[in-house]
């Protein structure tokens, strides 16, 4: 009789228990990149709806299931549709960037910064700029908002200026937020820039120096902005005991040709200007070039101050001399507040996000001759 066999040992089932080990596709899987949300749960034995709250990182999952969704959507390289998702929540994953702002660095700039917050976020950004003088702007607005589905925006000067456009994008139930100089709504829906606390900065320096025959190229008056600039610049000479006429103030546009223009009526004048504030640096650049055409030398012959310290300022020769405005910040700081879980966050109007612009000394000042 043959010896009797002993039965084989059947193997122990494995356990995920510890670090999670890598998960190899079912041979009936779709080639990496090309999985669809479908795929992922059936391959993962689960629900549709599931995979998305795993996606959406939805605390209703548990570990071990958001473990084996996420694996098989790293091992098949899938990535969520932001236009599927955004349908799923009845909004697409797109924050909106909205100016009317004739400052391209500027709005670059606040591009960046916007781009930092959302990296990573799963969000994109759209651009939308407009005119603001036009009748119609705010409802061309409310048509791109509802048009590109928008989670949120972001209301850059002049923009963010306007309350009827904040009204209406409360009406669609919009999340925005406010770059502005001033307090303009909820403490948590603003950026605060301080504009006016700068200009006066500008104003004690350049007396400091010895100067007293002042010149001042504005932006529009439409401009909240312009306003603050300029208006600090007034109040801090007037605290030292210097005051302006009319014709030493001239309303520019914000642009290279109206700090020409404005520099050629304010060198016009009789005595002179020995310093000029321009209230952004592309008009600066702009009183460069009026100097330049009349013989006269920067800062030998004309102290010159810009604002916003973007590139442009260390590009000129002499350097110039501005106020140094975090713009990069601005964008990055109001993306995140739409991101934020609790939008609008209920803070004090004290806890607003606060930048504080600050004097950059270079090379465009220095005493007046004489």
């Amino acid at each position: 009789m043959s010896p009797e066999k002993t039965p084989p040992r059947k193997a122990k089932p494995t356990t995920t228990r510890g670090a999670a080990k890598a998960t190899k596709p079912a041979a009936d899987a779709p080639p990496a990149g090309r999985a669809t949300i479908n795929d992922i749960a059936r391959l993962a034995g689960v629900s549709k709806k599931t995979v998305s709250r795993v996606i959406n990182g939805s605390e209703l999952v548990r570990g071990p299931t958001r473990e084996k969704v996420q694996r098989l959507m790293d091992d098949l390289g899938y990535t969520p549709d932001p236009q599927a998702r955004g349908l799923a929540f009845r909004h697409a994953f797109l924050i909106g960037l909205v100016f009317d702002n004739p400052t391209a660095q500027y709005i670059v700039n606040i591009q960046y910064g916007v781009l930092d917050a959302l990296r990573g976020s799963g969000f994109e950004l759209v651009v939308h700029p407009c005119d603001s003088k036009n009748p119609d702007y705010v409802e061309d607005i409310k048509r791109f908002v509802q048009q590109q589905k928008l989670y949120g925006v972001v209301l850059v000067p002049r923009v963010s200026e306007d309350q009827a456009l904040a009204e209406m994008l409360q009406s669609l139930g919009v999340r925005y937020s406010r770059i502005a100089s001033v307090p303009l709504d909820e403490a948590g829906r603003m950026v605060l820039t301080h504009d006016r606390r700068a200009g006066a900065e500008v104003a004690e320096y350049l007396e400091s120096l010895g100067h007293r025959r002042f010149g001042l190229i504005t932006g529009p008056k439409r401009y909240r902005s312009s306003l603050e600039r300029g208006g600090g610049f007034l109040e801090g000479l007037k605290r030292r005991g210097i005051a302006l006429d009319d014709e030493q103030v001239y309303e520019g546009g914000y642009t290279f040709e109206s700090g020409v223009a404005g520099a050629d009526a304010l060198l016009a004048l009789e005595p002179r200007p020995t310093a000029i504030f321009a209230c952004n640096d592309e008009m600066a650049a702009g009183v460069y070039k009026a100097a330049q055409r009349r013989g006269l030398s920067v800062p030998a012959d004309l102290s010159v101050v810009g604002y916003d310290d973007s590139p442009l300022a260390r590009q000129l020769w002499p350097s110039l001399t501005t106020i140094h405005l975090p713009v990069r910040d601005l964008g990055r700081e109001a993306a995140q507040l739409l991101l934020s879980k609790d939008w609008p966050r209920a803070v004090e109007p004290a806890a607003a996000f606060t930048v504080h612009p600050h004097l950059a000394v270079r090379d465009s000042t220095q005493p007046p001759r004489g």
